[in-house]
């Protein structure tokens, strides 16, 4: 028969709770970002969006070079359904709370060559939309516009050839990004069909991994001191058609 200790067990169950309290913090400190905007209203999370592997841990990408850093979809596989929104109109992404971190955002677009739901967005296909920059002053004070907020919207370019695309959204946090890899990103792809487009040819176009080293001036970055006296965005020019 077993010896039953109550000091050992009662350190046994303290150290569960303080290991699922831990838990419950790692989660709620991030975010994911699962539904999309049309016509003013988010969808239910998950049903554009493909789920990421941080459904549940809500933990970031932290390795720009990663398979993971295109849609975040290597352990789920997952695909959505396809939204339908017209060249020209106002869409956009909603996280499933605050994106508090301090950062910036950027969205990219990529179309593809047939059916968007069997696509993996491979190749040097992506050209940026939209972006919310930080604001500096020259080294007093820098601010984040694109945190503390829980959606954005963005006009998809008037000129956009019409066919399907995936939307890639970057929420990159940059509280710890002082050191080479300390930057989060977080991430969501969307599908969507776009009618009545134009034809634009949207550029620069890059591949994703592969559009940055990690090095870039707006992702290794110490936001707090010296405050920096000016943000460059990484990335390419946004394309507005």
């Amino acid at each position: 028969m077993l010896d039953f200790h109550p000091r050992s067990y009662f350190k046994m169950v303290s150290k569960l709770a303080v290991a699922i309290l831990s838990l419950a913090s790692l989660a709620s400190a991030h975010y994911t970002i699962p539904s999309l905007i049309t016509d003013g209203a988010a969808s239910a999370e998950w049903q554009y969006v493909r789920k990421t592997n941080n459904f549940n841990s809500q933990a970031p990408v932290t390795d720009v070079t990663s398979a993971d850093f295109r849609c975040y979809t290597s352990e789920t596989g997952a695909t959505a359904s396809t939204a339908t929104v017209a060249a020209g109109s106002t869409i956009g992404l909603q996280a499933n709370g605050p994106m508090y971190h301090n950062g910036v955002i950027n969205v990219y677009m990529a179309k593809a060559p047939s059916d968007v739901s069997t696509w993996d967005g491979s190749g040097n296909v992506w050209f940026k939309v939209y972006e919310i920059p930080a604001v500096t002053d020259g080294g007093s004070t820098i601010t984040f516009p694109g945190s503390n907020i829980q959606s954005f919207n963005f006009k998809v370019p008037q000129n956009l050839p019409s066919g399907q695309y995936l939307v890639r959204t970057e929420h990159i946090a940059l509280h710890s990004a002082s050191s080479f890899g300390g930057a989060q990103f977080y991430i969501s792809c969307a599908q969507i069909n776009v009618t009545g487009g134009g034809s634009g040819s949207p550029g620069p176009l890059v591949s994703i991994p592969g559009v940055y080293t990690g090095n870039e001036p707006g992702i290794l970055i110490n936001i707090y001191y010296p405050v920096p006296t000016s943000y460059i965005q990484p990335g390419p020019a946004v394309w507005s058609g």
